[in-house]
């Protein structure tokens, strides 16, 4: 009865280590090119192996085989789970690799670009097509009630945390885990000579970049902008309202304002700088980093007037005194009216 035990013992024991050297010596060979079309998987958050192997196709669209992949999947333990993520399928891959590429969440990061925004639902729907989280669930986070606050800013300042550039991300970051990121370049962006340049003009970073946004929205010219940023702190120097256009048009909520007439000076809003002295509350739009630097290295002069060119070129008349000012104004207008721009 021993030995019928013994022996029945002895040829399990043999059984399982023959599929384990089966398995091992499928892993040592497994080294060919399995790859038909190198190309990016997407296996959103959640997913099943179902909606890999959906993701994946027939085979000859990333894979040469799809049976031999399945195969594999299932001997390593893939078809158990997988990982969310944007997985890069290259070229020279054998079915060892793109299984545990999958199994690991060895994900490719991907850069996500953000510039020219002026409000936070629009940074939301930027972002969105960029990463998983759509751009509902990307503004809930943005302007949750106690967000800002968390960052150490408030509603009418967040805006100003995000600084503009490229950044990598893996696919899936979570709305949090990008706000998170932000906070952590925000950081990095104001660096020791930014922030002596900042003590240096009394302000502070949130006060530096609504002074940037409104440069940015005068001009997009980038030798320009110190000298623009420069009228603005003589005015803020002597007490005189900033009467900064840009401000007028985001408090109408009208960005295709190409005029600004008494009318809407009228308008009653912290962000009316011709009725409000200082700063308004917040950034107008997320200025670049161009012109955050414009304004930390303002051009010294004595200039507190400037107005568009009647040439159309962009670029300002800069003005020491009102009555030059006046007759700078005065050529722009009569080329708006000669466009017909009313």
């Amino acid at each position: 009865m021993k030995s019928k035990t013994f022996r029945l013992r002895a040829v399990i024991l043999a059984i399982i280590l023959l599929v384990g050297a089966l398995g091992v010596g499928f892993l040592l060979v497994d080294k060919a090119n399995c790859v038909a079309q190198p190309g990016y998987v997407y296996v959103p958050t959640g997913a099943s192996y179902q909606t890999l192997l959906d993701s994946l196709g027939n085979d000859g669209k990333y894979l040469r085989s799809m049976s031999k992949f399945r195969t594999t999947a299932k001997l390593l333990g893939l078809d158990q789970g997988v990982r969310p993520g944007r997985y890069r399928i290259p070229e020279r891959m054998s079915y060892t690799q793109v299984v545990r590429m999958f199994q690991r969440g060895l994900q490719t990061p991907m850069r996500v670009t953000f510039n020219n925004i002026r409000t936070l639902p629009q940074l939301a729907g930027r972002i969105a097509r960029q990463l998983e989280p759509d751009s509902l669930a990307m503004l809930t986070a943005l302007t949750a009630d106690t967000t800002a606050a968390r960052y150490g800013f408030t509603p009418q300042t967040f805006l100003s945390m995000f600084i503009p550039n490229t950044y990598e991300f893996y696919w899936n970051t979570t709305p949090a885990g990008f706000i998170a990121r932000m906070q952590k370049e925000y950081d990095k962006f104001w660096n020791e000579e930014r922030t002596q340049q900042l003590a240096a003009l009394g302000l502070t970073r949130a006060e530096a970049v609504t002074l940037a946004s409104i440069v940015y929205e005068e001009t997009k010219m980038s030798d320009e902008m110190p000298v623009v940023a420069g009228v603005y702190l003589n005015r803020l120097r002597l007490g005189m309202p900033l009467q900064a256009d840009p401000t007028v048009k985001f408090a109408l909520g009208d960005f295709s304002l190409k005029r600004i007439l008494h009318r809407h000076l009228e308008i009653d809003s912290p962000y009316n700088t011709y009725r409000n002295p200082g700063l308004p509350p917040g950034p107008i739009c997320m200025p670049s980093i161009r012109a955050v630097d414009a304004v930390l290295h303002p051009m010294k002069h004595n200039y507190l007037y400037f107005c568009a060119k009647p040439d159309f070129s962009g670029y300002h008349n800069f003005a020491a005194t009102l009555a030059a000012h006046n007759r700078n104004a005065q050529a722009y207008a009569a080329a708006l009216n000669k466009r017909g721009i009313r």
